[in-house]
């Protein structure tokens, strides 16, 4: 039985401080597709749970369910599994804000998603702002060449997503700037950072854990068909 936040995130930000954006019914929900690809379920065991599901995402769908643990219902099928790992911040993380750092807001997004595009950081659509505050740089020609924001938000947490930095621009620390800005504003309102990277990402892992976050566990980010 799960009984921690962060055993559930998707779960406990759907019911808590991403409510209003659930999409769904008590037992299965997603976030719009527009804002993430995120699903989950109070419990796989429950027939219930995946009808919800079903109704919402429409019979066939491919749904993202990060940590999903029990059995998948008859019909459904896996069609991939990315292993990753959930990083939480200790006391070494040295967050502080970066005068640097601005916020992004909606005249940013096409490019922010032009930025994620180039460097592949995880899901970011065309509403994933709305999930918290995003951060960028600008370089000296006003180019936005590193970003990162919110995306989570288990009681008590927020999650640190969407770290991107422009390849002709790595190297200089922005990435490390800008989690620790982002943790600063989660530090702020009582919350604890964490973090969520592909397990095959060893570069992303090792600069985590450098900054001052460890690893709690291993999770998984099955992409399953609905019957």
């Amino acid at each position: 039985m799960r009984h921690h936040p962060l055993d559930a995130p998707v779960w406990t930000s759907l019911t808590g401080a991403h409510r209003d954006l659930a999409e769904g019914g008590e037992l299965g929900r997603r976030y719009p597709v527009d804002v993430s690809p995120f699903c989950a379920l109070a419990d796989a065991r429950e027939e219930r749970a995946w009808e919800e599901l079903r109704a919402v995402a429409g019979a066939g769908a491919e749904v993202l369910l990060p940590g999903l643990e029990g059995p998948l219902p008859r019909g459904a099928r896996l069609v991939r599994d990315l292993p990753g790992v959930q990083l939480v911040a200790t006391a070494a993380l040295r967050a502080a804000p970066d005068p640097g750092a601005l916020v992004l807001g909606e005249a940013d997004v096409p490019e922010l998603l032009d930025l994620v595009r180039r460097t592949r950081p995880g899901p970011f659509e065309r509403r994933t702002r709305l999930l918290g505050t995003y951060l960028g740089v600008r370089d000296e020609r006003g180019r936005l060449v590193a970003a990162a924001g919110e995306r989570l938000h288990p009681p008590g947490f927020t999650e640190i997503s969407a770290v991107c930095t422009d390849p002709a621009v790595r190297g200089r620390g922005l990435a490390s700037r800008l989690v620790r800005a982002v943790a600063a504003g989660a530090l702020a309102r009582g919350e604890t950072p964490f973090l969520h990277a592909a397990a095959t990402n060893t570069g992303a892992v090792r600069l985590y854990e450098s900054l001052g976050f460890r690893l709690r566990r291993t999770i998984g980010f099955p992409l399953v068909r609905l019957p």
